[in-house]
Formats: structure tokens, C-alpha cells, sequence
């Protein structure tokens, strides 16, 4: 509404960690058990890093271009009513392309993964586990869980099985410790999804009673191995460290998909929202972050920018806001040009950018405890 270009991307993440702290107060735990806290620190840093890059790189981007394009016209403020020259034009709408096609990659990732959140939560029967694996994928997948249970009691020399294998790896990934009880757990769940899996010829034909169960044992395998691998203890074979990744792999598509409807819709939300709610963002980005009006080759510089830092960071499965990095991308070449900044704009900018996140966190856990209490 007043044209700020906030952050989805911390609102959406500052509400998951809401909601998690929230769910551990409640429960009388610690607050903090209730978040995967280095997950967490990975995508702060992404999220508060990405933006300094972005006005670093865009500047250098804008002053090496001064150096190599001399052509006038990229330079020069625009004139109204009278459209740019064709290559000019082609120029920004390729470069804006790139910008949508990379905002649409990681915001689409982080839109798909809340929908299947909720999908997951309301109608677990439907969506907690991928029905679309056939008869043959469920029983490799059943030999495989057999195969990677025996290197588990090989490898942890037959010893005893805890009373509670689940509560053992849910202890291990709540607190990151290995005991003597995690290895020989995560053998018995592993026999256990086997034969959980064994009765069925497809994932499809699982009654709805028992799935919640299986999704959970999957998922307590899963992060159990990821762990373990993460931090390199406890030490395996060749043999069973083979075993385990392929297991991992398995695990993982059978719990970890993306119905093609719910990627179809996030890609048109984004488009209308896009299409609706443009003009205010331009607005701001091209004319009130800088005393100028934004020249071509600042718009250029910024976009390439924002285009190639989000693009890195899909690679590393880091959310970042792209209205951040494209922001602070033409503050960057504004700076650069020696154009001189708006302050009042770049502070509600910078104030958007820090308190997005901690206000959307207490939002969302004040409002997860009121509806626990109302329900």
C-alpha cells in the first residue's frame, strides 16, 4: 500500500520460525528447540548478505560498463513519451525476463513449499506421501530399506535395540547427539519402513490410518542420515555409506514432491500478483531511491545483478529476497553514478529490510498461540 518494496521472502520465513518457537513455548520447551536454528543462520546470512552484494556489484557493474560502452543513450536520463532505441529496449527486456525468470524460481520454490506445508497438515491422506511412485520403484525401495537395515546392525555390531527407536532419532535430530542408541535405531525404523512398505504394492494403496506414521518414520530416517552425514559421525564403510545415500534418495521421493497443479498455480499467482501490484514497486525502485530518474544502463546494471545473485543462491537452496537485492541494486548504481539517494526512501528501505523478519516472527506466533487457545 505505501509502495515499500517489503520482503515475501522474510515475511514467509520469519512466520515458519514464528510458528515453530511458538509450538515448543506452548508445549513447555525451550523456544529454541523448535527451529532447525543452523538452517535458520544459512538463510539469515543469505537473506541480510544478498543485498550488500547487490549494491556492490551493481555499482562496480554500472562503472565498467561507463568503461567499455561509450554510447550516449545508456546513460542518459529517459525522456517522457519518446521509447528508447530497439536495442536499448531489447536490452531491458531481456534483462527484466531474467530478473522474473529468477524471481519466479525462487519465490515459486518457497510458494510451493508452503502450500505442500499446509497440504501435508490438513489433508495428510492426499499429499504426505508421493502416490504417484508404481509397483516397481516400491519394491526397490523396499529392498533398498532391507538392504541399508543389515549395514546399520553390521555396522553397529548387533547391539541392542532402544525400547523406542522413533523417540531415539527424534532425540538425536531435536539435539544434534549421537549416543549408542541412534545407529541401532535407525536400523529398526529402516526394518520397519521396509515392512511398512512390504504390504503394499504401491504407496497409493496405504491406508489412510497408517500414513501419518509412515510419512514420519520416513522423515526421521531421512533427517537422521542427513545429520549424520553433515556431521560426519558416526564413521561408515564404503558399503553402508553407499547404502544409506541411496536409501536417503528414496526417502526422500517418496515424501519430498510437488503435485504439477500446485506448481501451475504458484506460477500463476505470481504472474497476477505481479500484474496487479507493479506499479507502486516500479514507481519507487526507478524514481525515489535516487535524487535522478534511473538511467538504462542503472536499470541494466541492477537487473543483471539481481538475475545472477538469485540465480546463485537457487544453486545453493538459499531463499533471497528479490526485492531487496534488486533495490538495493539501483541504490548500488545511484551511489556509482554519484547520482546522490533519497534518504528517507533508503531508510524506510533499510527499515523494511531489518524488522520484516522479527515482526513477522512475533506475528505469527501470536497469532499460532491465540488460535491454540481458541480451538
Amino acid at each position: 500500500y505505501l509502495g515499500l518494496p517489503a520482503s515475501s521472502s522474510h515475511t514467509l520465513i520469519g512466520s515458519i520460525i514464528g510458528v515453530g518457537i511458538a509450538n515448543q513455548l506452548i508445549q513447555g520447551k525451550s523456544g529454541v528447540a523448535g527451529v532447525d536454528w543452523s538452517q535458520a543462520a544459512n538463510v539469515g546470512y543469505a537473506l541480510l548478505l544478498s543485498p550488500v552484494v547487490g549494491f556492490f556489484a551493481a555499482g562496480l557493474l554500472l562503472l565498467t560498463m561507463k568503461v567499455l560502452v561509450k554510447n550516449p543513450a545508456l546513460y542518459a536520463e529517459p525522456k517522457p513519451h519518446h521509447p528508447p532505441p530497439w536495442w536499448i529496449r531489447g536490452l531491458l527486456v531481456l534483462t527484466c525476463t531474467g530478473v522474473s525468470f529468477a524471481h519466479g524460481s525462487n519465490d515459486g520454490q518457497k510458494g510451493m513449499g508452503l502450500i505442500m506445508l499446509i497440504l501435508i497438515g490438513i489433508v495428510p491422506t492426499a499429499y504426505a506421501l508421493n502416490r504417484a511412485i508404481d509397483s516397481t520403484d516400491v519394491a526397490q525401495f523396499r529392498a533398498l530399506a532391507s538392504v541399508t537395515q543389515a549395514s546399520l546392525v553390521k555396522a553397529s555390531d548387533n547391539a541392542a535395540v532402544p525400547a523406542d527407536p522413533r523417540q531415539a532419532l527424534t532425540d538425536y535430530v531435536r539435539d544434534r547427539k549421537l549416543t549408542p542408541e541412534t545407529v541401532p535405531a535407525l536400523a529398526a525404523v529402516a526394518g520397519e519402513i521396509s515392512a511398512l512398505v512390504g504390504n503394499h504394492e504401491t504407496l497409493a494403496q496405504v491406508p489412510a490410518a497408517a500414513v501419518p506414521n509412515m510419512r514420519n518414520d520416513m522423515y526421521l530416517a531421512s533427517e537422521t542420515i542427513r545429520l549424520m552425514g553433515r556431521q560426519k559421525e558416526p564413521t561408515f564403510d564404503t558399503e553402508t555409506s553407499d547404502n544409506l545415500a541411496a536409501f536417503k534418495r528414496a526417502l526422500d521421493n517418496a515424501t519430498k514432491f510437488i503435485p504439477l497443479w500446485v506448481k501451475v498455480a504458484v506460477a500463476i499467482a505470481l504472474g497476477l500478483g505481479t500484474m496487479v501490484g507493479w506499479k507502486r514497486i516500479v514507481v519507487t525502485v526507478g524514481e525515489k531511491i535516487g535524487k535522478t530518474h534511473l538511467t538504462y544502463a542503472q536499470g541494466g546494471a541492477a537487473e543483471v545483478v539481481a538475475m545472477g545473485t538469485i540465480f546463485a543462491a537457487d544453486m545453493y537452496g538459499l531463499p533471497v529476497s528479490t526485492t531487496h537485492v534488486l533495490s538495493s541494486g539501483v541504490a548500488g548504481t545511484m551511489a556509482a553514478n554519484k547520482s546522490g539517494l533519497q534518504l528517507s526512501t533508503v531508510r524506510n528501505l533499510a527499515m523494511a529490510w531489518v524488522l520484516t523478519l522479527p515482526v513477522a516472527i512475533i506475528l505469527s506466533g501470536g497469532l499460532y498461540i491465540l488460535l491454540r487457545q481458541l480451538m
